[in-house]
């Protein structure tokens, strides 16, 4: 029989019935950090090349972002299935499905851009056989973050979660300085890997966060012997319910599909939503946006360095916001969500009229401090909205829209970003300036959210 989980162990004999789970053990919470931050410095190490191998294969910009469209697409239809699966299967199983997925695409990724670059396949065909292999990642890597969302939401007091998923996100924050900064040490001559080596490099990190994950984090998959008859049982017996049914299959069967539609949501649906599309056209036209002010266009080669500059200074902000200004202030989620993205605005305006990458560095890390403050504030608004058991479909909801934000909007932005620099930045702080206003009327308020309830 499968090792069950500690935490559900505790949970299921303390008295009353329902109490608030204690804190996750600290080496439990590194395992859950590493799965984030893995995946997280290896999609950026992928943007800090990918404009140097879009123009070395001399294709337009705009079919780079295209590329990764379809990827995006999955990821929105798949994370809320993963995330109900979660529920049913145990949160572990999707970490390690989401991490076998993200090993599988990279190393898929970096053949074939390696194929097309060493002349093997035409840049067509090279996109075509990169948007399968990253469709992969789309498809089985979205089943990873919900799940740590979930595993850290069902297991933290409402009060204390918006810390604690800021502390999970900034993982990413903290995988996009490393990210950018190993890139180019990792575009090397060896076997003739090039610009394709970070890809492979990133492939094997995660292999060895897989096995990580599967020796070190205690199996909490749900038990099925006595599935038929376990609920009819339970309801009939009057015993206690388990207080966290969102583990356990038979319970989580009775709870009720949520909708991205659902009233308690809507507010941050709306705003996680507009405001991820400022943030994707915001990360889609920065790579761009140094190849082209710093005049890096004719050596692509060179240009992974300066990109990589401006991402890890857009990293080490989002870092700042996410383990300094949100702990310090105690910023609840509407309060990080309001002044991250008035950040936000502040910071593209500045990238706007950035000249050197000086001014691109500050204005990027501006904009990403803002995004740093919105993104937990938008994640743990939608999770206090909603009741405990339904924190693994709340966090599949909270991917997805992740994942929509990225189906068209940096290739737009890179679009307009193409004919007029302002049309690609005053779409952005339009729709920053659109969450704000929304945030200032439809967002409940923080002391309304942390309230403790069932």
């Amino acid at each position: 029989m499968a090792e069950t989980d500690p935490d559900l162990s505790r949970a299921n004999h303390a008295a009353p019935p329902a109490p608030s789970p204690g804190a996750i053990p600290p080496a439990r919470m590194a395992l859950l950090f590493m799965v984030m931050l893995v995946t997280a410095a290896g999609n950026t190490a992928m943007q800090s090349v990918m404009p140097s191998i879009g123009t070395a294969l001399k294709v337009e910009d705009v079919w780079i972002s295209l590329a990764y469209s379809w990827s995006a697409l999955l990821w929105v239809v798949c994370a809320p299935f993963w995330a109900r699966r979660s529920d049913k299967r145990g949160r572990k199983a999707m970490m390690a499905l989401g991490l076998s997925g993200f090993i599988t695409s990279f190393v898929l990724c970096g053949a074939a851009l390696w194929a097309g670059l060493s002349g093997w396949l035409t840049a067509f065909w090279t996109l075509i056989a990169f948007a399968l292999a990253r469709s992969l990642y789309g498809g089985f890597g979205s089943a990873a973050p919900p799940a740590v969302q979930a595993y850290v939401a069902s297991r933290t007091p409402r009060a204390e979660r918006t810390q604690a998923l800021s502390l999970i996100a900034s993982s990413f924050g903290l995988g996009t300085v490393i990210g950018p900064a190993l890139a180019p040490l990792m575009v090397v001559p060896f076997l003739g890997l090039g610009l394709t080596g970070p890809f492979l490099c990133f492939a094997a990190i995660g292999l060895v966060a897989l096995v990580l994950l599967r020796l070190r984090l205690p199996n909490d998959t749900p038990q099925f012997a006595a599935r038929g008859q376990a609920a009819p049982y339970a309801s009939a017996s009057g015993a206690p319910v388990d207080p966290q049914p969102a583990q356990e299959g038979p319970e989580e069967e009775e709870t009720p599909r949520l909708s991205w539609r659902d009233p308690r949501l809507r507010p941050w649906v709306f705003a996680g939503l507009v405001g991820g599309h400022a943030q994707a056209m915001v990360q889609g036209i920065s790579g761009f946006l140094v190849l082209d002010r710093l005049g890096l266009r004719e050596t692509p080669d060179a240009g992974a360095g300066p990109v990589g500059i401006v991402l890890m200074a857009g990293a080490i902000a989002t870092l700042l916001a996410q383990w300094g200004l949100i702990p310090r202030f105690d910023l609840g989620p509407r309060a990080a969500s309001l002044w991250g993205i008035a950040a936000a605005a502040l910071g593209t305006m500045i990238l706007a009229v950035a000249g050197d990458l000086h001014l691109i560095a500050l204005g990027y890390a501006i904009a990403s401090l803002g995004f740093g403050l919105f993104r937990p504030g938008t994640t743990a608004g939608t999770s206090l909205a909603v009741t405990r058991a339904e924190q693994g479909q709340a966090s599949g909801i909270v991917a997805s829209i992740a994942g929509a934000s990225y189906i068209y909007a940096p290739a737009l932005g890179v679009w307009l970003y193409g004919h007029s620099d302002w049309l690609g930045f005053g779409l952005i702080v339009a729709l920053c300036v659109i969450v704000l206003a929304h945030g200032w009327f439809k967002l409940q308020a923080d002391r309304d959210l942390t309230k403790d309830r069932t």
